[in-house]
């Protein structure tokens, strides 16, 4: 099967592609597309994997869902367009980093420029309707997403996997601890950020675990 995506991991993810429940799913998000409001736009499902090429990622931020309000997914979890007002979790994500780094937040809330970094901003489930949170889960996309985590985890070394909320934790579970950095702590939503997400230092953590195995920093 024909998928866009950026070579380096077209060349890992091709036998994936032809799985038969990625047919399914294929056929599935075709019918979802042509009858019903769906986000991200299809030309931006893959972003998160365009933006950061396979061998230049240096850290996996695991996210849910897209979001699924008009104009507001574009591909990267926690990331919103230029121009779209940052949702809640994305404004604790850069009151942390202020807290951590000292960095004032951004008037925007696109993390292209993390991407463009090595910085894999991966929902679980890359496409969902509008207004409907959750609903394309379970159709296959959460095994193409563990099948990714699995691939980047056993051909990288040295990575930093940021695994915020019981629903990441749970998902990257199985990343070997000692071949890479695993950061854990509760979601950046303000219904669980004062439970641990702020103070949890994970930007700076990661930049010094990089630079230790001589890896360039992410300017966050």
């Amino acid at each position: 099967m024909e998928v866009k995506i950026e070579s380096g991991w077209k060349q890992r993810l091709a036998s994936e592609f032809e799985q038969p429940y990625f047919i399914e799913l294929t056929k599935f998000i075709r019918q979802e597309y042509g009858t019903r409001q769906i986000f991200p736009p299809g030309r931006l499902i893959f972003h998160a994997f365009d933006q950061s090429p396979f061998d230049q990622t240096k850290v996996v931020i695991l996210g849910q869902d897209p979001y699924h309000g008009p104009g507001q997914a574009h591909g990267l979890c926690f990331s919103v367009p230029d121009g779209v007002d940052q949702p809640p979790s994305l404004q604790n994500i850069f009151k942390e980093i202020q807290q951590d780094l000292g960095i004032s937040p951004p008037s925007s809330g696109n993390l292209d420029r993390w991407a463009r970094q090595g910085v894999l901003l991966l929902n679980a489930t890359l496409t969902v309707q509008a207004s409907r949170a959750g609903s394309h889960q379970n159709k296959g996309w959460e095994q193409f997403t563990d099948r990714v985590i699995r691939i980047l985890a056993a051909e990288h070394q040295h990575l930093v996997f940021l695994l915020w909320g019981s629903f990441a934790q749970k998902k990257g579970e199985f990343i070997d601890r000692n071949r890479h950095l695993v950061l854990s702590s509760p979601h950046p939503s303000p219904l669980s950020s004062y439970r641990g997400f702020f103070g949890n230092k994970h930007f700076s953590r990661t930049n010094d675990y990089l630079q230790q195995h001589g890896i360039e920093p992410i300017r966050w």
